[in-house]
């Protein structure tokens, strides 16, 4: 077997470098301003066009209006996608970050002359809105008109939305890009080298304890020094969401990411509440790991650890060629678009020195393609963080006949084809595991996975919401305060099954959703669970469920959350939904119980 080393010198991993010219129509970066000066003299005679203007528009010129509006969206996506993704490969570099930056500026520019136009789409009266979305013709729009209505009580006037639009760069945008930069130029000292943070967080699914337990203390050292300042960055952006919530009149921290999700306060509070009243699960799996670790108890180090003692390792070539055929099984043309990532170089794997850690997929533009970043650490985890990731670039690819508008999906649905993605190759593993040892192993990550992307994600949450509240009542938050909030939330998850070590109490300062899209973590339970029932229909139904699959894929967010549901026979609205979720994670639990071997 080869070691993880020599899998890391896989050439095609080292050559796996996305192409992203087609993106400006290989101009670079001068192509970038070029869109960008196209973008604001078309957005500028969109807005001399129509602004002042939508109360009395007719069918025909909405629709023309909107196409016109389609096409700079898309002209302003380009450049804005070529900008940050290409900053995301080396965050250190000042003419990465100036592009980044100044592309930030000019887009915010334009989205300000653009601001009348929802506005005054929302201030039309119901019945004159529904009058015109019946038109035929806004079939690629509907939708997305009618959701922008939804926002009607938390807008303000556009003299406001446009100080609130021009001002975000220098809030919000700002403080993000630093927190960014900060975390990606963390460099973690392991065994005399300085590596990122990335490589040294993967160090905890080793197999050899004294490993992980080097790297989780390194990984604190490395963490500590800028703890304060990456304090008082999530501080300033709290306080920065509050005034904005209180602006617009939102009644509670996780009002405006529920909209954003076209979710209803009461399904997201059914979801944590039902995540979180079977914390007995993960409690339950430590336990048993620490069984089949051999230790009294799992610390916080020991969580994503392997409980085989062989540590499997991949080449990225043969992770490829896995997943690859994963898809071509399960769709031939979920097999030919996931390839594509390859032959066409739409993903970048290596690790590099200031590469934006984890791993994403970036939808970019309909008339482009999306993109996929990974940070490839030869382990087990990455094969299926790669499905994730293809699944999330198939859903892109698939929707993108949808148009600019309607191709993405909310964040509640955004998860459940990298969800299922990452399922499909998880059966396939299972399937050519040797024995039950290696059943064993197997089934011991998927947990893992399921542990870490619904309890605790939703551990998470519940970290934001006491930071969000507490920063609300009680100002500022010290390092002390905020360390104490976030054990708190970590400690309702273990129970009495995890020990946390007192460097833990850190760990959060490193996580970039907090950061970047507060509200965001719940999702992934929300994902997870949904993709675990659609996988379950998969598997009660066999091949004949992959068309409907692949059409709830193409419908990207054409239709809202119970509609796309529909398509594969989901109930969102059945109260019971998330319950039959956690079954599942439940289901497998029980599997590597009775795999387990006994005292």
């Amino acid at each position: 077997m080869a070691t993880t080393a020599e899998n890391l010198a896989d050439p095609k991993l080292l050559q796996t470098e996305w192409d992203l010219e087609p993106l400006v129509y290989g101009e670079g970066e001068a192509g970038v301003d070029r869109l960008l000066s196209e973008t604001t003299e078309r957005a500028s005679a969109f807005a001399e066009r129509y602004a002042g203007k939508l109360e009395k528009i007719e069918s025909a010129e909405l629709e023309r209006a909107m196409l016109e509006l389609a096409e700079i969206q898309d002209m302003l996506g380009r450049a804005a996608s070529y900008a940050g993704l290409l900053f995301s490969t080396d965050t250190a570099d000042p003419a990465r970050g100036a592009l980044l930056q100044r592309t930030q500026e000019r887009a915010t520019e334009i989205e300000t002359k653009l601001l009348f136009f929802d506005l005054e789409w929302a201030a039309l009266d119901d019945a004159r809105a529904e009058e015109l979305l019946a038109d035929e013709g806004l079939e690629f729009c509907r939708h997305h008109l009618r959701s922008a209505r939804r926002y009607r009580p938390h807008l303000l006037t556009e003299p406001e939305e446009k100080i609130l639009s021009e001002k975000s760069i220098s809030s919000e945008s700002a403080w993000g890009r630093l927190f960014g930069e900060l975390v990606s130029a963390l460099r973690v000292e392991l065994d005399g080298d300085q590596i990122p943070l990335e490589v040294a967080l993967s160090r905890l699914q080793a197999p050899d304890r004294e490993e992980r337990r080097a790297a989780a203390v390194a990984v604190t050292h490395t963490l500590e020094p800028g703890l304060r300042t990456r304090a008082f960055i999530y501080n300033t952006l709290i306080y920065d969401k509050a005034v904005e919530d209180r602006l617009r009149s939102y009644p509670h921290w996780l009002a405006s990411r529920n909209l954003a999700n076209e979710a209803s306060d009461e399904s997201v509070l059914a979801l944590i509440e039902a995540v979180r009243g079977r914390y007995d699960i993960p409690q339950r799996w430590y336990r048993l790991k620490a069984k089949l670790l051999g230790i009294p108890k799992v610390t916080d180090y020991d969580r994503m650890a392997p409980v085989s003692r062989e540590d499997v390792t991949y080449s990225f070539s043969d992770a490829r060629a896995l997943v690859l055929d994963t898809y071509q099984s399960f769709a031939p043309e979920a097999g030919r678009i996931t390839r594509r990532f390859f032959d066409e170089r739409w993903i970048d794997a290596p690790v590099r020195p200031n590469k934006r850690g984890g791993a994403f997929c970036s939808y970019t533009v309909p008339s482009v393609h999306p993109y996929v970043l990974l940070n490839f650490t030869a382990r087990q985890r990455d094969v299926l963080t790669m499905a994730h990731e293809l699944g999330h670039g198939l859903h892109a690819a698939l929707a993108q006949p949808q148009g600019v508008f309607q191709f993405t999906t909310p964040l509640t649905l955004a998860e459940t084809a990298s969800v299922f993605g990452e399922a499909l190759v998880f059966g396939r593993l299972l399937d050519q595991a040797a024995d039950d040892q290696a059943r064993l192993g197997l089934l011991a990550e998927r947990i893992d996975g399921a542990v870490a992307t619904v309890f605790r994600q939703m551990a998470m949450n519940r970290f934001e919401h006491l930071m969000h509240t507490r920063r609300r009542t009680e100002g500022e938050l010290s390092v002390d305060r905020i360390a104490h909030l976030w054990t708190d939330s970590q400690a309702e998850m273990f129970g009495d099954a995890v020990e946390m070590t007192d460097g833990y109490r850190m760990w959060w300062s490193y996580i970039p959703h907090f950061i970047n899209v507060p509200g965001y973590v719940y999702a992934y339970a929300y994902g997870q669970l949904l993709a675990l029932s659609v996988y379950g229909r998969y598997l009660e139904e066999g091949p004949s469920f992959a068309p409907r699959y692949l059409e709830l894929l193409a419908a990207g967010g054409s239709r809202g959350p119970e509609e796309l549901g529909a398509i594969v026979g989901i109930d969102l609205a059945d109260p019971g939904f998330w319950d039959s979720g956690l079954q599942l994670v439940e289901q497998q639990l029980q599997a590597a119980e009775e795999l387990a071997p006994s005292d």
